[in-house]
């Protein structure tokens, strides 16, 4: 078998982790997983269910996206072109699996990273549309959180941050939102009156 990253490097057989035999490429430093290992592999693990909201924002550990990872790749047992499915974006990595075969692609270092945030024995899960769609949720409240720290500052947003998480406790709490928007519309209404005058 040949490498999905690089076609002229031959796949060398190797031990991934006990029990767990996987194909390695010298040129790419990337690791083949064929379908029928990892399943046989993953029944002898405790079985789990990824929780996106579990996810850090910032995944903690010494990871440079590697160059081959923007790579189109092919699958080394029957050609088809490997789909991405995004695990993090701090740092921003992908995993790449065979939609014919269901064999496994990690770029260099991802196993690594999977097996620290234990979503090493559930891989097929980060691919499924309920994952896909509660990462991008996260990213995008992540972002947002941040936008909101540069604009306030780091002490008021989170006061705001702190306020946001009561009122959402509170069962009355969307009378003390629209009490907040009410304020907000008088005091910028009155700052534009000033501004005429």
């Amino acid at each position: 078998m040949y490498s999905p990253k690089d076609r002229k490097t031959l796949l060398i057989e190797t031990c991934l982790t006990h029990g767990l035999t996987a194909y390695y490429c010298s040129s790419s430093k990337g690791i083949w997983i064929p379908a029928k290992e990892y399943k046989a592999w993953q029944k002898t693990q405790r079985q789990q269910t990824l929780d996106p909201d579990c996810l850090p924002s910032q995944i903690d550990v010494a990871f440079v996206q590697p160059l081959f990872d923007a790579k189109a790749a092919l699958c080394p047992e029957d050609g088809s072109y490997l789909s991405r499915a995004k695990v993090g974006y701090k740092p921003a990595f992908y995993v790449e699996r065979c939609p014919c075969c269901d064999g496994i692609w990690l770029d260099h270092g991802e196993w690594n990273i999977l097996e620290k945030l234990g979503f090493h024995t559930a891989i097929y899960q980060l691919f499924s549309p309920e994952w896909q769609t509660k990462v991008r949720k996260k990213e995008l409240a992540d972002q947002e959180r941040q936008a909101t720290v540069d604009k306030l500052g780091p002490e008021l947003a989170q006061l705001v941050f702190d306020l946001a998480d009561k009122l959402g406790q509170n069962p009355n709490g969307d009378f003390g939102v629209a009490y907040l928007m009410r304020r907000f519309e008088q005091t910028r209404g009155e700052t534009r009156r000033d501004r005429v005058f």
